[in-house]
């Protein structure tokens, strides 16, 4: 008869050790700056057993998991190798990080307002190529949509029959948006309470309302600390919304905090963990992929939360809204121009019609 020590310590391990019940494997497509730190910040997390790299140069993805495999023994134990689509069998969750970025594709004007969405009709074609190998290898997989702009990438990864898709969506924008509301009232930003919610772009919406520190509103904690509140929510929108502008600026290329961000949501998946984060998932009620509340689990986003925000936060979600819309709809018009029925119309079609 077992102790109930030995009970326990079996339920622990259950609960705490899922790489002994499963096999925890993840593939990263893409070997550039935001592949490597995606597969860099994924390998310190320990979030997996075994990581999958594929790249179109497959000579680079062995460079860099050659590269990265030296040092990985000094983290949790994983597998790291460069693979083939096929390769991604088994695997609970795909970070796709391919295509033109910011600055290849000039989305680098903070005065044009179409923003990261110039960059869509590029990287479209992009994943047209590689979604049917993934989805051969792994249709049950996650998929982590990281290349911008990750919302209607996402809805293009669902019309390929992925019923599991995530934007890695405003998270970041959020985390970026704690980072200088606590810079200003001198707390760490883990202490701070404040979401980016919309479009991961310059439609992106933030929900100062509900914005808080220990239950004080942000607004009014500004106030108490002598600033000059619109001054200082003009600069902090404008530092967020073009932060990836700035760091390109200086270093070609944004790559380290989305690389964090992806380890992490990979991570609340792998763990099946249920926590709350501001992540971009297919809202019905706006027709589009965006980012709200949500709790993320093993098959990704189970369920969203619509926090009460103010009458002008709401509008200017829905505004958001219709930008993503209207930016999909590019994409089948310019299609449909060609003569080709697009798996984004065969998508509405059964969208309209009630059926999956």
């Amino acid at each position: 008869m077992r102790s109930s020590g030995s009970l326990r310590r079996n339920n622990l391990s259950r609960s705490n050790g899922l790489e002994r019940t499963g096999h925890l494997k993840i593939g990263v497509i893409g070997a550039g700056a935001v592949g490597s730190a995606c597969l860099l910040s994924s390998i310190l997390r320990g979030i997996a057993r075994e990581i999958v790299v594929v790249n179109r140069d497959r000579k680079r993805a062995k460079a860099v998991v050659t590269d990265l495999q030296y040092g990985a023994a000094l983290s949790s134990v994983v597998q790291i190798r460069d693979g083939d689509y096929s390769d991604l069998t088994g695997a609970a969750l795909v970070m796709i990080t391919v295509g033109m970025n910011e600055k290849a594709g000039g989305a680098t004007n903070r005065n044009d307002p179409a923003g990261r969405l110039k960059l869509l009709e590029s990287n479209v074609d992009i994943y047209r190529q590689i979604l049917p190998e993934i989805y051969r290898a792994a249709p049950e997989a996650v998929m982590l949509v990281v290349t911008d702009p990750p919302d209607p990438l996402a809805d293009l990864v669902r019309t390929f029959g992925f019923t599991r898709v995530l934007s890695t969506g405003t998270f970041l924008d959020s985390l970026r948006f704690r980072f200088h509301v606590s810079r200003h009232l001198n707390v760490v930003p883990a202490s701070v309470e404040a979401d980016v919610l919309g479009e991961h772009g310059t439609s992106e919406v933030f929900v100062w309302s509900l914005a808080q520190v220990a239950g004080v509103p942000v607004l009014e904690a500004l106030r108490r600390a002598g600033h000059d509140r619109e001054e200082i929510r003009r600069s902090i929108e404008q530092d967020v919304r073009y932060a990836n502008i700035t760091i390109i600026e200086g270093n070609q290329a944004s790559q380290f905090g989305i690389g964090m961000v992806s380890a992490r949501i990979a991570e609340m998946v792998l763990r099946d963990e249920r926590g709350v984060i501001p992540i971009g998932s297919y809202h019905p009620k706006y027709g589009v992929t965006l980012s709200m509340p949500s709790v993320l689990g093993q098959t990704g986003v189970v369920q969203i939360l619509e926090p009460a925000m103010s009458a002008e936060e709401r509008q200017a979600l829905q505004l958001s809204a219709e930008t993503l819309k209207a930016a999909v709809a590019r994409i089948v018009a310019a299609n449909l121009s060609k003569g080709a029925r697009t798996t984004f119309d065969i998508a509405r079609r059964r969208s309209a019609t009630g059926h999956r």
